[in-house]
């Protein structure tokens, strides 16, 4: 097996584990918006009322949490179309052109910021909203075995995990992506070698061929 059939059968593994690791942020928070009636818990936070131990939420902006639907399904999307591209590439016996693979590059860069980007959101943003739930409770786990806040009639049995896929599937989608962004470097700077290789093949060739023609040669 040849460098470029183990660069794109790398590639294809770590396009299949993008397009989990998407699901994995997809589904969690699509049911935690639903579960928390359209409010996101990222960067919440509220005060413990005395009376009835209630927690008067001041909720956040619920595009954080619609930003990270959206970054995944991107992402999801993506690796889709790379997926069937690189199998289709292997069963033609192809190679991917020097554009498509210095596109793959800025694309791969681009999601590798997104994802961070995303990673940072949920991270800081869920512990915001712990820090306000530890206001009361020792771990923030707690929260999901009590009835918190019966006003905005939320259901908070199981926010903990789904944030905590959230956030494993949003940081590994970031090392993955950081990773696809090498392996389309490597491929090309493994075209750009094959250039020059063929480039000064080029010229050794016309060089040989102007030796063998010139007028010393022929006397």
């Amino acid at each position: 097996m040849g460098l470029n059939n183990v660069l794109v059968w790398s590639q294809v593994t770590m396009y299949l584990l993008t397009l989990l690791l998407a699901l994995c942020i997809i589904i969690p928070v699509s049911f935690h918006l639903v579960d928390f009636k359209g409010h996101c818990l990222l960067f919440s936070n509220g005060t413990w009322r005395e009376s009835d131990g209630q927690l008067v939420v001041n909720w956040g902006y619920q595009g954080f949490c619609t930003y990270n639907i959206s970054w995944a399904g991107v992402s999801l999307f993506i690796a889709l179309i790379q997926v069937y591209r690189f199998i289709a590439q292997i069963c033609r016996g192809t190679e991917s052109s020097f554009l498509s693979a210095f596109i793959d590059i800025l694309l791969s860069l681009f999601m590798s910021m997104a994802a961070l980007a995303g990673a940072l959101m949920i991270t800081i943003g869920y512990q915001t909203w712990c820090n306000a739930i530890m206001l009361r409770f020792e771990a923030c786990e707690d929260a999901t075995t009590n009835d918190i806040d019966r006003e905005d009639k939320i259901n908070t049995s199981m926010f903990y995990m789904q944030f905590g896929t959230a956030q494993f599937g949003a940081w590994t989608s970031w090392v993955c992506w950081v990773g696809l962004s090498m392996f389309s470097m490597l491929k090309v700077c493994k075209y750009h070698q094959q250039e020059n290789i063929r480039v000064s093949m080029a010229r050794e060739r016309a060089r040989l061929v102007g030796d063998r023609h010139s007028p010393l040669r022929e006397l």
